[in-house]
């Protein structure tokens, strides 16, 4: 079978000059020259690339970014060149390390109505942003819906991130996941934490799914695995990705307690275990008592109304009535109340780090 290549044309004055760089600076391979007698074109490769330097090609120089496990002993350690022909190099980390960004607390609400757009993302989906300000880069919130049920036309692909959720409210989706079996079902109520790089691929989903995705930090970079095929064949639930476990965390049959704040009870999806106390997820219902004045401690704490309706207070602040589609976020300190909670009220709450105190007011 023949082989088809790929090559990117570059520009040159003097290809003589070009030589020496792209072959001794950058380590790449010269393939071709010609013609023998005045050389106007020569093709190098290397680092996945084809490269054809040509002299009077009409193009502009461009810029090559170079991708190394190793960036200090590449190139001489140089992060940044310009080949004699213009074009920019750009030498740079393979992986580079995830920068958790420091948190900058803000009280949020964002409430459906307000008519926020849903952007068309990755796969076809609708993103709605729950956390415009993404507390300065530490956090994204996405409610994620798939209008039109079926395939999803996804692949196998992982995320570069510290901390991973998705919370079913409504619908289905099947999905599979690296050394965790065959496709599970997410249904209304369901929740997956994804560790980081996890391989999974989102097959199936029922017309008009919704999700809750929540991200640590707000940018993270999707990869596409094209070597994987899933499902994996061995299953090992007690596999660990950087301390985390998967957690499949199913609604029917959950046991209901006591919830941190009086007038509510909750049931514990086991995130904060499965995490090393990473992050804490709770789903939240009217309990017994009055609703009291609280403050928190912990870093980030991310709410969003499942169903039913409920009062927000906060100190120095009007009362927002939020309801079903309704988001907040509550900064470390603030002393804030969940009142007159209809007898329906469903809540999801999203805490990073998973264990803090909360004080009574």
């Amino acid at each position: 079978m023949s082989e088809t290549i790929a090559e990117i044309r570059l520009p040159t004055d003097e290809l003589r000059n070009d030589i020496p760089f792209f072959t001794k600076v950058l380590g790449m391979k010269m393939d071709m020259i010609y013609p023998a007698d005045d050389p106007r074109t020569a093709v190098f490769s290397g680092h996945g690339l084809r490269l054809r330097v040509e002299k009077g090609a009409p193009e502009s120089p461009s810029t090559i970014r170079i991708l190394t496990e190793d960036p200090d002993g590449f190139a001489e350690g140089q992060r940044r060149l310009t080949a004699p022909n213009g074009t920019k190099i750009e030498i740079e980390e393979r992986h580079p390390p995830m920068v958790m960004p420091e948190t900058v607390h803000s009280f949020v609400v964002r409430r459906l109505k307000d008519q926020a757009p849903w952007i068309i993302g990755r796969a076809g989906m609708h993103y709605r942003d729950l956390v415009p300000d993404r507390l300065g880069g530490s956090i994204i919130a996405s409610h994620i819906r798939i209008p039109d049920g079926g395939p999803v036309p996804d692949m196998v692909h992982f995320h570069r991130v510290g901390f991973q959720l998705i919370f079913c409210i409504h619908g289905w989706v099947d999905v599979v996941y690296e050394d965790q079996g065959d496709k599970m079902r997410l249904t209304a109520g369901d929740c997956f934490i994804q560790p980081p790089e996890i391989r999974h691929r989102v097959l199936e989903a029922s017309d008009n799914v919704q999700v809750i995705e929540i991200g640590v930090p707000a940018e993270h970079v999707t990869e596409i695995d094209h070597e994987m095929t899933l499902p994996t064949p061995h299953y090992r639930p007690e596999r660990e990705w950087q301390g985390q476990r998967f957690v499949y965390n199913k609604a029917e049959g959950a046991a209901w307690g006591p919830f941190r704040l009086p007038g509510y009870i909750c049931r514990d999806t086991t995130i904060a275990e499965n995490t090393k106390g990473v992050a804490g997820v709770q789903v939240v219902r009217r309990g017994d008592g009055d609703p009291q004045w609280a403050a928190h401690d912990t870093d980030i704490h991310f709410t969003f109304v499942m169903n039913g309706a409920v009062t927000l207070e906060g100190e120095g602040r009007e009362p927002y009535q939020l309801e079903q589609g309704d988001a907040f976020v509550v900064p470390p300190g603030m002393k804030t109340r969940l009142s007159a909670p209809s007898d329906d009220v469903e809540l999801l709450e999203v805490t990073l780090p998973g264990v803090f105190n909360t004080s009574l007011a």
